[in-house]
């Protein structure tokens, strides 16, 4: 599946007239390009912006990347992970991260969740999710950013054995009258 295709690039990016201050940072090539760097960069940043205990985490993830120079259509990928459905059972598994983080046994009664008991109840439980949340993010970014390292590794191990394969199999033709 070629997914540049199904992605805007960055001439029609620095079309939109909103953007039009930030054109020149929007035309760096390593912000659109998909190499070994831009991927797993993106990617990192893509995963810890994706655990930000925030809402509009697309926001910080686009100006990260703009600043590292690294693949943004991936990172926003990455951070619609979170979305309205999974932000919530993402949030909370981040929550029991930072209460085992912090050897704390301090639980929540979900009397009504709602927003208006998530603020009210935020004083209790800002620290051990802010602490899971980063964990989390860190954990998912830093695995994925493996993972991309590693896959282009392989696809060059094995695009230089088929070159040696090749030239073997060359040779020995060559050789052979």
């Amino acid at each position: 599946m070629n997914l540049k295709k199904y992605l805007p690039n960055r001439e029609q990016i620095a079309e939109i007239r909103a953007l039009s201050s930030l054109r020149h940072l929007l035309l760096e090539p390593n912000l659109w390009h998909m190499n070994r760097y831009s991927l797993s960069f993106g990617f990192l940043i893509g995963g810890i912006c994706c655990f930000l205990p925030i809402f509009f985490q697309t926001v910080p993830c686009v100006l990260l990347c703009v600043w590292i120079r690294c693949n943004v259509p991936l990172a926003v990928l990455i951070v619609w992970i979170s979305n309205p459905i999974t932000f919530g059972p993402m949030m909370y598994f981040s929550y029991r991260v930072g209460l085992w983080m912090l050897g704390a046994e301090q639980e929540i009664v979900l009397v009504n969740p709602s927003f208006q008991w998530f603020i009210d109840q935020l004083s209790i439980i800002w620290q051990p999710l802010f602490i899971g949340a980063l964990a989390c993010g860190v954990a998912f970014g830093v695995a994925g950013f493996i993972v991309i390292q590693l896959y282009y590794r392989w696809r060059i191990a094995r695009y230089k054995l088929r070159k040696l394969d090749a030239r073997r199999r060359s040779e020995s033709d060559a050789v052979e009258p």
